[in-house]
């Protein structure tokens, strides 16, 4: 569902989605981004609190799955997962960022929902 949302809040809910590349620079900064923007920007807009605990909840739920892929690297195919991992990471999270941008709706897949 398409709704007409202020250049702001979409911009808002973007950076939301974007913020985990932080995480290249920052130990856990796929989480802390998108946590920082949600704690700050939740109460000014419904469509920003919703897509900022989207991003945040994919970012808790792909650190989980890196952490797992880790600890298989043992036996190899925690490199393959780590890769696949990495891929599915970075799509996703332009898919989300483009979705908001456009004032549209939308959910990661495969994601646990820690915040509701």
């Amino acid at each position: 569902m398409n709704h007409l949302y202020e250049k702001e809040e979409r911009m808002w809910a973007m950076i939301a989605h974007l913020s985990a590349l932080i995480g290249f620079m920052i130990p856990l900064g796929n989480v802390l981004g998108p946590l920082i923007i949600w704690l700050f920007k939740k109460e000014t807009s419904p469509f920003v609190d919703r897509h900022g605990k989207e991003a945040l909840n994919f970012g808790i739920t792909i650190t989980i799955y890196a952490a797992v892929s880790y600890l298989l690297l043992i036996v190899f195919i925690g490199a393959l997962l780590l890769f696949a991992l990495f891929v599915f990471w970075m799509v996703f999270l332009i898919l989300g960022a483009v979705k908001a941008n456009e004032g549209s709706e939308f959910r990661y897949p495969l994601t646990i929902r820690f915040v509701k």
